[in-house]
């Protein structure tokens, strides 16, 4: 995935010219490896095309100002000291709200002379002071100084294009409601004006309106045909009735003509358990092929949960799912099942098909109920979080915390899961004494770090990274 940032090479006149020309040309080299299309100064423009003084301050603030419709991030690089003045008014003058790494070069041990000397680390404080000072937030590689020819430094700069991902489109995400929460589910309440207030829209549909839209199309439908022909291709279909299948082609059809009319990313869908009383069944495999196209999913209208996917998914690059914390795990105390009836995305389950919600099926009828996936998430690591409006406080709160998958025997339906997290106790008392959810959000890979950063540090909100000994 190709990344555009502004990148500031900072100076001191008094250092050698050397460090900075190879800082230039390692970047050239990263950057090409990793898709980064840079903006900065070239070397007519500035000394070494880097930023000193307050005419090299001004021009880089310009350039920035001219490309922030492109620029996601501002990569910070510091081959010596630097000058702090002149990389704090830069960013001042781009007028510049993206995410902000902060890099300094290592001095090597038999280079103290004045031919090599860098003092980057001391140089790194003094600009991380005056970013502060100018009101700036910033993220710092985990060790101070870092080569920018090192493994090391890559993986953290693809951490931060994920930070840079989350932030961008968190900040401006639309979000559709399709019917409303249950009433028995007050853990799906959230506020919506605290969620406008960080750049997230709600847009919502009564489901009565989608039923009687759906209504009104014919089983015979071209549209309704291609539909049926793509869930079979997704999904082992063969357990479900036709007239099933219609009424999912149907649904998926009004669907997605609204989330288009008002360019939604995401749903969040009443499925409990209006759906199975009025309609006859279960959408879930549709929610789950909307999340396997990146167009997260979430079910009993759980608005904030589908944030929480869409921030994973942001953070990983991956389809995320919703999840109940959902049994204890024998007596494990770091591992436990995760379940819903279910829709979770193909990626999670290799083996899919279409079946039934046998608990909702107890009391509705198990006919009633055809939709719902079956399949179990194979070993491998993943991510997991929450996010929380937290309306008394007038905040929004979130946590995430990495662990893996694991193959361990679980004998039962639905979309399923057995999950190993260390300190998972610890992370439970603090979801219960902190009022969370019981739905989580999950997805593949470690991108707890990128996502509470980025929800963190540049969104303001309170979040907590479980387990940080484990980054």
């Amino acid at each position: 995935m190709s990344i555009t940032l502004g990148v500031i090479l900072g100076n001191r006149d008094f250092f050698p010219d050397a460090l900075v020309a190879e800082a230039r040309r390692d970047l050239v080299a990263v950057f090409k490896n990793l898709s980064v299309e840079p903006v900065w100064l070239t070397e007519e423009d500035s000394k070494l095309g880097a930023v000193e003084t307050w005419a090299d301050a001004s021009k880089c603030g310009d350039l920035f100002r001219a490309n922030r419709h492109r620029i996601e991030g501002i990569l910070v690089c510091l081959p010596n000291f630097g000058d702090e003045k002149g990389v704090a008014d830069a960013i001042r003058l781009s007028e510049l709200n993206v995410p902000i790494l902060v890099q300094a070069c290592p001095d090597d041990l038999d280079q103290f002379g004045l031919a090599r000397r860098r003092d980057a680390y001391c140089g790194k404080i003094s600009v991380c002071n005056n970013l502060r000072q100018y009101g700036f937030n910033f993220t710092l590689t985990r060790n101070h100084t870092t080569a920018l020819s090192s493994q090391a430094f890559r993986d953290e700069f693809v951490n931060f294009f994920a930070v840079c991902r989350v932030v961008r489109e968190m900040r401006r995400v639309r979000i559709g409601a399709v019917g409303a929460p249950p009433n028995a589910f007050n853990t799906a309440r959230y506020s919506e004006k605290l969620l406008e207030a960080s750049g997230i829209s709600v847009n919502t549909i009564d489901l009565s309106e989608v039923l009687g839209e759906a209504a009104r199309i014919a089983a015979d439908d071209p549209r309704v045909r291609h539909r049926i022909d793509q869930i079979r291709a997704y999904a082992d279909s063969s357990a479900a009735p036709a007239d099933s299948l219609v009424k999912m082609a149907k649904f998926a059809l009004v669907v997605d003509d609204w989330m288009s009319s008002l360019s939604l990313t995401a749903t969040a869908i009443q499925c409990w358990s209006s759906l199975q009383r009025n309609f006859g069944v279960n959408v879930c495999t549709i929610m789950s092929m909307m999340s396997e196209k990146m167009m997260p999913s979430a079910c009993e209208a759980d608005i904030a949960g589908v944030v929480s996917m869409y921030a994973l998914q942001l953070a990983s690059a991956s389809p995320s799912a919703l999840v109940d914390w959902n049994n204890n795990y024998g007596t494990d105390a770091d591992k436990c099942v995760l379940f819903h009836c279910g829709n979770w995305a193909k990626h999670f389950l290799p083996d899919i098909r279409i079946g039934t919600a046998p608990i909702l099926g107890t009391m509705l009828g198990e006919e009633n109920t055809v939709g719902a996936l079956e399949g179990r998430t194979p070993a491998g690591p993943m991510t997991l979080g929450r996010i929380s409006t937290d309306d008394t406080a007038g905040r929004i709160r979130a946590y995430f915390g990495d662990g893996l998958f694991t193959n361990d025997p679980l004998d039962t339906f639905g979309t399923r899961a057995v999950v190993q997290i260390p300190k998972l106790q610890e992370l439970m008392q603090f979801i219960c004494l902190n009022g969370f959810e019981h739905h989580t959000a999950m997805t593949g890979g470690h991108s707890a770090a990128p996502a509470a950063e980025a929800l963190g540090r540049y969104l303001g909100w309170e979040v907590h990274l479980h387990n940080p000994s484990q980054r």
